[in-house]
């Protein structure tokens, strides 16, 4: 009985945070975010400008107001679209327990976990569905059809259906708990013959990536899924993950996956800042099928430090570089105890989503599930002086050739940026053994459970937004 107390006590205190954070974030959502006309805006390798100065033959002058405007406005559609159409993943409440806890909510603690994802998805985006060089098919850049119809909402009724969901939770509480007798499973399968329609495709691999990543111990990347292999290496549900050890969580997590879909593509995480070209390359010839003649795609994750306590800022050109590479996935990273997923910058502010608000859990496995909490509905700017040094950036290479190329230009940009006799991280040639450095499974839980973001917990700062 003593137990079953602690664990009521434990529940209806998530349910008291879940509610705090969703009055705490809920005005973000609100808050617009503002943008220069005279400057480019990179969003994941591509390159938006919102201003026109090509003059036209009644304006010889180029001060043409109305072509102006006109070229503005395509682009801050095109923009908005690019942007709303990335994977959105943040806290969720009231999913299935997490096994070995009283938890049914990531609200405090799953941020880095949430921003892990959607970098992931941004790499499963581009492997199925296309983008810029990586099209799947052909030269085709996706985006969600839908992506115009979702609306900001209002932060005064939101948080007013935040108190009026936690009143009706804590009653429900006490008179017994919730059953999910519909637990996620495989999404439902498009016939074969309606994919002959582009968009019936890209609905089925819409749909299906965001159901990979669904709040249930079966989903591929889920934050069960997740949970469960941190456990081996010591972490446990409600602990904080720091941005390398969520790099190795996911490299499991897709070692792991039994979708033969996903047999397609694998992870690399980089080793002590190193990344061994001939381990690459080896992993992505790595089919087990011996008919499958095709590599497999990587993505290649690269934990690193921007600097010591602070984020120095000598490392922002690089970023920016990094950043405007279309092989680039995005950078999970934040302010120190927040994370957030870097997907582009403006001038010196990087552009990000907020796993920072917690929203129902949605069942992926139903048929047409709701779509429109998995999509941010608008950007966020932060100063880059205020990026906590800690961050993994992720990079998509789709064969061999695109790593070589990839290795190429990601050097070209180290070198560029780096003022230091040592570059941030390097490609090296070879084996990892070639160089005496092996990292055992013993080895790689270790490194888990005794990365620099242990010291982070012991610092706090404050909260505040930048909105430029």
């Amino acid at each position: 009985m003593e137990a079953t107390g602690t664990d009521e006590v434990e529940k209806i205190k998530s349910k008291f945070m879940s509610a705090w954070h969703n009055v705490k974030y809920s005005w973000v959502l609100k808050t617009k975010t503002y943008f220069s006309r005279n400057s480019p805006v990179f969003l994941l390798g591509k390159c938006y400008h919102f201003k026109t100065d090509e003059p036209t033959e009644q304006s010889p002058n180029g001060s043409n107001y109305d072509v102006t405007e006109d070229g503005i406005s395509r682009n801050v559609e095109e923009f908005r679209k690019d942007f709303i159409s990335r994977i959105w993943l943040t806290y969720r409440e009231e999913f299935p327990q997490i096994k070995g806890s009283a938890l049914t909510t990531d609200c405090g603690w799953g941020c880095t976990l949430r921003t892990g994802q959607m970098l992931l998805a941004q790499g499963l985006i581009l492997h199925f569905l296309g983008r810029g060089k990586f099209p799947k098919l052909e030269n085709y850049d996706w985006t969600w059809p839908d992506a115009f119809v979702i609306e900001n909402p209002d932060s005064e009724s939101w948080t007013s259906h935040t108190v009026k969901k936690l009143t009706a939770s804590l009653e429900a509480s006490l008179t017994g708990e919730r059953e999910f007798k519909n637990q996620p499973g495989p999404p439902k399968q498009i016939p074969k013959g309606d994919w002959g329609k582009r968009e019936s495709r890209d609905e089925h691999y819409h749909r299906k990536i965001i159901s990979w990543f669904g709040d249930s111990p079966l989903a591929n990347f889920g934050l069960h899924r997740l949970i469960e292999y941190g456990n081996k290496s010591g972490k446990m549900a409600g602990d904080w993950y720091g941005p390398a050890v969520v790099a190795h969580l996911l490299r499991k997590a897709v070692e792991e996956a039994r979708d033969p879909e996903l047999q397609g593509i694998t992870i690399y995480v980089a080793q002590d800042c190193t990344v061994y070209k001939s381990d690459v390359v080896e992993m992505q010839y790595s089919f087990m099928d011996s008919e499958k003649s095709d590599a497999k795609s990587v993505i290649i994750l690269i934990p690193v430090r921007l600097g010591g306590e602070r984020t120095n800022m000598e490392y922002l050109e690089f970023v920016k570089g990094i950043l405007s590479l279309e092989y680039c996935i995005g950078i999970i990273g934040g302010k120190p105890k927040q994370s957030y997923y870097f997907a582009g910058f403006q001038d010196d502010s990087l552009i990000y989503m907020d796993p920072h608000y917690c929203q129902s859990f949605v069942d992926v496995s139903i048929k047409d599930f709701p779509l429109e909490s998995f999509h941010c509905p608008s950007p966020k700017k932060m100063s880059f002086k205020k990026m906590d040094p800690s961050c993994t950036i992720g990079l998509y290479c789709p064969n061999v050739q695109g790593f070589e190329r990839a290795s190429e230009e990601i050097t070209k940009i180290l070198k560029a940026s780096s003022k230091e006799k040592y570059p941030l991280f390097t490609f090296v040639n070879g084996h990892s053994k070639d160089y005496d450095f092996v990292m055992s499974p013993t080895q790689e839980e270790r490194a888990l459970s005794s990365e620099d973001e242990n010291k982070k917990l012991k610092r706090f700062s404050t909260e505040d937004f930048v909105l430029l």
